[in-house]
C-alpha cells in the first residue's frame, strides 16, 4: 500500500493559504487509486478543518505535528501532550529568552494560535503576549498542553537558534521550526515521521511506498521515513538538502507537479 504525507502551510497551501484546484483533483485521483493520503501539519485540529477544501478530501489529519492524530471521519485516534512540570520548565526559559510563546492546548490557543498572528503588526502580537498569563494555564480544568511554539519577529530570527541551544537537553521533547522564525516544542512522541508509523499500527496495515512532501524543519523526520521526499522550491535551502528531490514551489502547484510528472502515481 502507497502513502502520500502533505504538509500544509508553503506546502499543500499557496501563499493566500488555499488549495488549488490542481492539488485538489490530484489528491482526489490518489484516492481513487487506494492510496493513502495524509495531511501532516503543525497546525492545530481546529485552524486545519476551517479551511474550505480540507472538508472536500476527507483525509485523515495529523496535527500539532503528531501531537493529534485523526481519522477522516473526525474521531481522535492517538494524542500525546507535555506534563505540567515539563511546561513549567519551559515557560521559565522561554521568558528568559524574551521570545514570544503559544501554548496549544485542548481548550485553543493561548494567547492563539499561529495562523491568527497572520495580518497583525509586531506591536500587536507583542501585546498579545504581554497580556496573556502563562503560570495560570497549567490550572485551568480538565487543560491539556500539547505544544509550545516560540516566536519572534523575522528581523530577530536569528535568536531561534538560542532557544533551540536553551532546550536541547529536554530528552523528553521534540523540537522544530516550521518557519525560521520559531521553534515548534512538543512531547518527544509528537513527529509526523513518528505519526505515519503510529498510523500504519492503529490501521493495522504496512506502507510499502511513502512519499512526503513539506518546506520546513518538522517536515524532516517524515522524509527520514520517507521512500522518496520532496522539499518545496520555496522551503530553505537546509531542508532541501534533507530530502531527497525538489519540486516546485506552493504557488506553482509543486505537490501536484510531483505526483503527476516525477513520482508518476496518477
Amino acid at each position: 500500500m502507497k502513502c502520500v504525507s502533505i504538509d500544509l502551510d508553503g506546502t499543500l497551501l499557496d501563499t493566500k493559504h488555499q488549495i488549488s484546484k490542481e492539488n485538489e483533483v490530484v489528491i482526489s485521483q490518489l484516492k481513487e487509486k487506494g492510496i493513502e493520503v495524509i495531511l501532516n501539519t503543525g497546525r492545530a485540529y481546529k485552524d486545519v478543518v476551517k479551511i474550505p477544501e480540507v472538508q472536500d478530501l476527507n483525509c485523515p489529519i495529523f496535527c500539532l505535528n503528531g501531537s493529534m492524530m485523526y481519522a477522516p471521519t473526525g474521531e481522535l485516534l492517538y494524542e500525546t501532550n507535555l506534563s505540567f512540570a515539563l511546561y513549567n520548565r519551559l515557560i521559565k526559559t522561554l521568558q528568559h529568552l524574551n521570545v514570544g510563546i503559544l501554548v496549544y492546548t485542548n481548550q485553543g490557543g493561548f494567547p492563539a494560535t499561529l495562523p491568527n498572528l497572520r495580518g497583525k503588526t509586531n506591536e500587536e502580537i507583542q501585546e498579545m503576549f504581554d497580556r496573556t498569563d502563562y503560570v495560570h494555564i497549567p490550572h485551568i480544568e480538565n487543560i491539556k498542553i500539547y505544544k509550545l511554539i516560540a516566536w519572534v519577529p523575522n528581523e530577530q530570527k536569528d535568536t531561534i537558534q538560542l532557544v533551540r541551544e536553551s532546550v536541547k537537553n529536554e530528552e523528553s521533547i521534540s523540537f522544530s521550526s516550521s518557519f525560521p522564525n520559531n521553534l515548534e516544542i512538543t512531547s518527544v512522541e509528537a513527529q509526523k515521521g513518528k505519526a505515519i508509523r503510529r498510523y500504519e499500527e492503529i490501521k493495522q496495515v504496512s506502507f510499502d511506498e511513502i512519499y512526503s512532501f513539506g518546506d520546513g524543519g518538522n517536515d524532516v523526520s517524515q522524509f527520514e521515513v520517507s521512500t522518496v521526499s520532496f522539499a518545496m522550491e520555496n522551503a530553505p535551502d537546509e531542508i532541501k538538502q534533507k530530502a531527497t528531490n525538489t519540486t516546485k514551489s506552493n504557488d506553482e502547484d509543486g505537490v501536484a507537479h510531483a505526483i503527476k510528472h516525477i513520482l508518476k502515481l496518477v
